[in-house]
C-alpha cells in the first residue's frame, strides 16, 4: 500500500472535486451512475466506463484517508492469556 504515500493528498482531492462531480449541472454523472447501478439500469459498456472514470478518485480518496488513519491509530493487539 506504499504507492497510496506516492499519490498527493492535493492530486486526490482536486481530482475527487473535479472528476467526480463533473458535468456539474444538472446532476454530476457519478451519482447519475451510481443511482442506475442500484436500479438495475446500468447496463450499457459506455455506462459502466463511465461510472469508472468518475469513480476512481473518488475511492481512492477514501483508500487514501482510510490507509492514513489505519496506519497512525493502529488497532490494539490482543493480549493472551497464560496458564
Amino acid at each position: 500500500m506504499r504507492w497510496l504515500d506516492k499519490i498527493s493528498w492535493e492530486i486526490v482531492l482536486l481530482g475527487s472535486m473535479l472528476l467526480g462531480l463533473a458535468p456539474f449541472l444538472p446532476e454530476p454523472h457519478l451519482f447519475e451512475k451510481i443511482s442506475m447501478l442500484l436500479a438495475g439500469t446500468l447496463v450499457r459498456p459506455i455506462d459502466i466506463f463511465d461510472l469508472f472514470m468518475h469513480g476512481i478518485f473518488p475511492i481512492l480518496l477514501i483508500m487514501k484517508a482510510l490507509y492514513t488513519v489505519l496506519r497512525t491509530n493502529p488497532p490494539p493487539k490482543s493480549i493472551s492469556q497464560e496458564s
